[in-house]
């Protein structure tokens, strides 16, 4: 036994310092040693034997353990315990009451063993700690290991290399992971499905020891990738009661619940606001394109990353769409949130599609149902697309889920409206057909005001064009150019006409006149007076008397308030007489000089009646230009007509000498700003050399 005294044990510090470091456990149990010889008496005595029993080395050195430290009542049982592991050599455990020094007792937990030294002599070994403190350490360890395995908070413990040493039931259940796929492999190995980095995260915790607490982590676990998850995660790094690092632990509370609700009650603010918004910005024009892309814009990227709007061709010519066969599409709009093969596989804007009758497209406008694929295949991708290239763009973009909903109006189906996901890994489902259902209802009814606008803006517009006269092929000693622009899309028709008519006596009457109003009433009445107009004029009135006979013939017409500006040329006196008739005055341009108004009688409109005309005589030599024109040329909101008229004198300041098609154009280019509100006549004349 000598090789155990004091002064040898101290002759081992490289060992010491090469080991890892002690666990607290046995400091936490306070375990006493005691070696006795083969007679029961005490040869070696630890400083927790003195803390444990009471007597210092000084007092059990030598004396019989038993007679020390049992009463008296146990001593003989003890005594034979202590000779059955002396002579067998089995190992004992058990409780025992003791003795201390100040007269108590207290039950101690032993751990019984023979030694055996170089000489063959024989000791017992005892190891003893209170039996209340490892009751209490086995019961503080029961309590940790139940909190841990029925806890419905998910556990993890990590070691110093951030290797999975402990789950429980609630993690595994949390994130759809078994222990067995976790146990000894590192953390970044399995928190794959993360977006963040936690190994980084985890590794400064375990460095710094400062926890992360109640972290929110959103993410799709490899149990259920098609679902968002929400958990609540903390980080802390775990000690012994020496300050020892033992490794990291993190907890995680599922709150996918509560983030769902949460989610979904912004996700049902949003969509009220997208169909608030739908309702202020789509249809802001009876413009069929704009409103088309107005639709498409509004859902992207809110409810989807592509969207196309396609409407039956024969919907805009007001035919029925066959029941079977291929439907034709003309594509109105395409909207991306961001760039995107997809979008290559779009037909392009404005021209016609044919789909086949199995294309989900076709289904949708001959079903007037929404189609829903959720998660689409390479199949399903055949079906949306209209030929296989286009098939093959949507796989290359990523497309995993795909609606379609019917745009409906008036029981009449329009088109549809397409959506397709790629960057948003959600699928579509029922609330997204349902919302763009709702979007597509209310956009369909302004497609089809835009729709049929277009048709009547187009009817008046055709109707006014073929009103308009042809250009003359040959005007004795005048050069003439025309432009007439009808209003702006949010517009309609106006009564706006120009007119230049042979007269004998190598005469020409120059008329250019506006009806007051718009549509086709206003077309029709411009009509009407324009061939009244020439009636007059091929009997050689002069100006103000055919404007007299024209404002009496106004009394019959329903749309009777109009302006007219009536001028006939003569090349062989090289003058024209004027007369107005509540118009804006002519602009004039000698040859080499600037342009100006012309200040002439104004008259007043035709319709007025009871209004005697006044013209004027102006030369008109060669070199001259003259330039007729309507209100919607020079009158704004937003400027005063004083200003205006400056710009078209300035204008045409400026084009002297070119040829009057450009300066036609150029005047126009200039004062016309596109969707202008009021239709525009120009006419441009210029004595001949």
């Amino acid at each position: 036994m000598g090789t155990t005294d004091s002064s040898r044990a101290g002759h081992c510090p490289s060992v010491a310092g090469s080991a890892a470091p002690p666990s607290g456990l046995l400091d936490l149990l306070s375990v006493a040693a005691v070696v006795l010889n083969a007679q029961g008496r005490v040869v070696f005595w630890s400083p927790k034997a003195e803390d444990l029993f009471g007597y210092t080395a000084a007092e059990a050195l030598g004396r019989h353990a038993a007679r020390l430290t049992v009463h008296e009542k146990d001593r003989d049982a003890v005594i034979k315990l202590f000779a059955e592991v002396m002579e067998t050599g089995a190992d004992w455990a058990g409780a025992v009451p003791i003795r201390h020094k100040d007269g108590s007792t207290r039950l101690v937990e032993f751990r019984n063993m023979r030694l055996l030294d170089e000489l063959g002599d024989v000791y017992a070994l005892g190891l003893a700690a209170d039996q209340a403190a490892v009751e209490r350490v086995e019961r503080d360890a029961s309590l940790a290991v139940r909190l841990v395995s029925q806890s419905p908070i998910g556990l993890a413990i990590l070691d110093s290399d951030l290797r999975y040493v402990a789950v429980n039931p609630a993690l595994e259940r949390i994130t759809g992971q078994s222990a067995a796929d976790r146990l000894g492999r590192p953390v970044g190995e399995i928190l794959t499905f993360l977006d963040t980095n936690p190994e980084a995260r985890l590794r400064r915790v375990l460095e710094t020891g400062e926890s992360v607490v109640d972290r929110h982590i959103v993410c799709r676990p490899p149990a259920d990738p098609d679902h968002e998850h929400a958990w609540s995660v903390s980080y802390y790094r775990l000690e012994d009661s020496g300050g020892r690092v033992l490794g990291l632990a993190y907890s995680v509370i599922d709150v996918t619940e509560r983030h769902r609700a949460a989610a979904e009650a912004a996700q049902a603010r949003q969509r009220l606001a997208l169909i608030a918004q739908a309702s202020a910005c789509v249809g802001s024009t009876l413009d069929l394109e704009e409103t088309a892309r107005e639709l498409a814009d509004i859902v992207v990227p809110v409810l989807a990353d592509v969207a196309a709007v396609d409407v039956l061709d024969s919907a805009l010519d007001g035919r029925a769409a066959p029941h079977e066969g291929p439907a034709l599409f003309r594509a109105l709009a395409v909207s991306a949130a961001h760039p995107t093969e997809a979008v290559r596989a779009a037909d392009p804007p404005g021209g016609l599609a044919s789909y086949d009758s199995d294309r989900l497209i076709t289904r949708c406008v001959r079903t007037r149902e929404p189609v829903l694929v959720p998660r689409t295949t390479r199949q399903d991708l055949e079906r949306i697309a209209r030929h296989g290239e286009a098939a093959s763009l949507l796989a290359a973009a990523g497309v995993h889920s795909y609606l379609a909903v019917p745009l409906l109006a008036r029981g009449e189906v329009l088109g549809a409206l397409d959506l397709i996901r790629t960057e948003n890994p959600a699928p579509f489902d029922d609330d997204d057909a349902f919302l763009a259902l709702e979007l597509a209802a209310r956009a369909a009814v302004c497609i089809d005001n835009a729709r049929g606008y277009q048709a009547q803006r187009q009817a008046a517009l055709t109707l006014q064009r073929s009103m308009l006269p042809e250009r003359p092929s040959h005007l004795p000693g005048l050069e003439v150019a025309c432009r007439y622009q009808p209003a702006g899309v949010t517009s309609e028709i106006g009564g706006d006409w120009y007119d230049a008519i042979p007269l004998q006596g190598d005469r020409t009457a120059l008329v250019v006149g506006d009806v007051m109003g718009s549509g086709i009433k206003a077309a029709a009445t411009m009509g009407q007076l324009r061939s009244a107009v020439r009636a007059f004029a091929e009997l050689a009135l002069p100006p103000a008397e055919a404007l007299h006979h024209l404002d009496h013939l106004t009394e019959g017409v329903e749309q009777t308030i109009t302006t007219c500006v009536y001028c006939v040329y003569d090349p062989d006196q090289g003058q024209c007489e004027i007369c107005l008739a509540g118009h804006l005055p002519p602009a004039l341009m000698r040859h080499g000089h600037g342009a100006r108004l012309l200040d002439l009688p104004t008259g007043a409109p035709l319709g007025v009646g009871g209004v005697p005309f006044e013209s004027a005589t102006i030369p008109f030599r060669p070199g001259d230009v003259l330039v007729l024109y309507t209100d919607g040329l020079v009158e704004t909101r937003s400027e005063p007509i004083d200003a205006r008229l400056d710009t078209l004198l300035d204008a045409l300041t400026t084009t002297r000498g070119h040829d009057l098609e450009g300066t036609c154009d150029r005047i126009l280019e200039i004062l016309r700003s596109p969707g202008g509100e009021d239709d525009v006549a120009l006419l441009i004349a210029r004595a001949r050399t």
